[in-house]
């Protein structure tokens, strides 16, 4: 993951295959994450997974994540442990060393979710204004440091399809796990807030 250092901007692109998108049937996500200027940086994809469970449990279901090069070299494993309430991402490394966590906190009208480091302490806070449903601000010390943000996705894919695209403006003064940190987070809060349109 060094070379999220090297970046400031990245961009999260969910892809879907023809067949989920003309028969509706939802198979694991995937995503492309690109730099600024477009280039191909890393892929996600969920791992493993029961088709019951996405049948039956569709956005809130449980879910693993790699993130890796293009060559196929993982670089983190992300878990969703299920809950309905209180959404939670841990996250590892290449080794499986835990390096934190994306945990969302109780907020009766705003959503507020927070970074942790492997201590469980609170980071960076992502907060999503009432007014803007499609932005979480990235707060660091109190202070607004970036944010992530969905992209519309054009006419065809807003209307038949529930494919996602963010962007996300990295703090400048951030270590690299806590830039791994808040990659993972935009795929917690496309499964949680993106999923199904219903649940926007």
């Amino acid at each position: 993951m060094e070379r999220l250092k090297a970046e400031n901007k990245l961009l999260v692109r969910q892809k879907k295959e023809w067949g989920e998108i003309l028969t509706g049937f939802e198979t694991k996500n995937k995503y492309v994450i690109m730099n600024a200027q477009g280039e191909e940086l890393f892929y996600a994809a969920e791992v493993g997974g029961s088709l019951l469970l996405r049948l039956l449990l569709k956005a809130f279901r449980p879910f693993k994540m790699s993130i890796m090069t293009k060559d196929g070299k993982q670089l983190l494993h992300l878990v969703r442990p299920f809950r309905f309430f209180f959404h939670r991402l841990n996250i590892y490394d290449q080794s499986g060393a835990y390096i934190g966590a994306i945990q969302k906190r109780f907020s009766i009208l705003r959503r507020i979710y927070g970074i942790l480091n492997p201590s469980e302490q609170e980071c960076v806070q992502l907060f999503g204004p009432i007014l803007h449903p499609w932005t979480f601000i990235i707060k660091k010390n109190g202070r607004d440091e970036g944010k992530i943000t969905k992209r519309w996705s054009g006419l065809f894919k807003e209307g038949f399809t529930d494919a996602d695209n963010f962007e996300v403006m990295l703090p400048v003064e951030s270590s690299l796990s806590e830039r791994c940190l808040i990659l993972g987070a935009v795929f917690l809060i496309d499964f949680v807030h993106f999923e199904n349109k219903s649940n926007n």
